[in-house]
């Protein structure tokens, strides 16, 4: 088995090896991951936070040891908490990162860190202080960035901002936790699932309070939720039907 970790501050993993297959994740910077398979130019990969598989450039990311994968693991996380950081080179070079990013991960590369990070298991309370930053985020498909973000990588990275582990895609992340009957027994955090014609959960957003929700639907944005689903004030109609809503913690 190979391992390995992104040095980067955003790469794409896409669902086949090629530049022009689609985006289905990101890998942010100091993130680590096992490597599943090898060919000239593509790796494919499996990452360490949530067991998410795609393909990664192989120029994109380097390689580590069984030991040094081992110690990422058993690391206490550090995550940066500004929308936009850098951390700097032993050459003083800059490089970017941004909301998210595995901070406890720099010293392996000789980097220096001088923002603000989160390190411990936030409160319920704080993932609507967290989901706020992303606030009119532009959506895009498989992003977990503030620069584009689609609905499971902002739910997921919220959470993982405030200590908490979610899987990557929303019909995963709607196996997790416990359902809740009606609207009035949520809280704010917990979890609303929305599903399409055929019954495939395909959307997910942060509930809060008086019934409002905060999702990622073209941007990052806050609309109404009702027993039927989100009703989006701007076209006056509902725009998702609702599955189910969860409790995660």
């Amino acid at each position: 088995m190979d391992y390995g970790i992104c040095n980067l501050s955003i790469v794409p993993i896409r669902a086949e090896a090629s530049d022009m297959s689609e985006m289905v994740t990101q890998l942010l910077y100091g993130e680590h991951f096992k490597v599943l398979e090898i060919r000239k130019k593509w790796s494919r990969i499996r990452l360490a936070f949530d067991g998410y598989e795609g393909w990664i450039d192989n120029k994109q990311y380097i390689s580590i040891s069984e030991k040094d994968y081992s110690n990422f693991e058993n690391k206490a996380v550090k995550l940066s908490s500004d929308l936009v950081d850098f951390v700097t080179g032993l050459d003083k070079q800059l490089f970017s990162i941004c909301l998210g990013s595995t901070i406890s991960s720099s010293e392996y590369f000789n980097h220096k860190f001088e923002g603000r990070s989160l390190s411990k298991l936030l409160p319920k309370k704080h993932l609507i202080e967290t989901a706020l930053l992303y606030l009119n985020s532009p959506y895009l498909w498989g992003g977990k960035t503030p620069f584009g973000i689609d609905c499971s990588g902002f739910t997921q990275m919220v959470y993982k901002l405030n200590g908490h582990r979610l899987l990557r895609d929303a019909s995963q992340q709607a196996t997790q936790g416990e359902a809740l009957s009606f609207i009035e027994e949520s809280e704010p955090g917990d979890l609303a699932f929305f599903d399409n014609e055929e019954g495939k959960i395909t959307h997910v957003g942060i509930i809060m309070k008086d019934n409002y929700i905060i999702h990622a639907h073209g941007k990052v944005r806050i609309d109404r939720l009702d027993h039927s689903g989100i009703f989006n004030y701007e076209v006056r109609n509902h725009t998702h039907k609702l599955r189910v809503i969860k409790r995660i913690i």
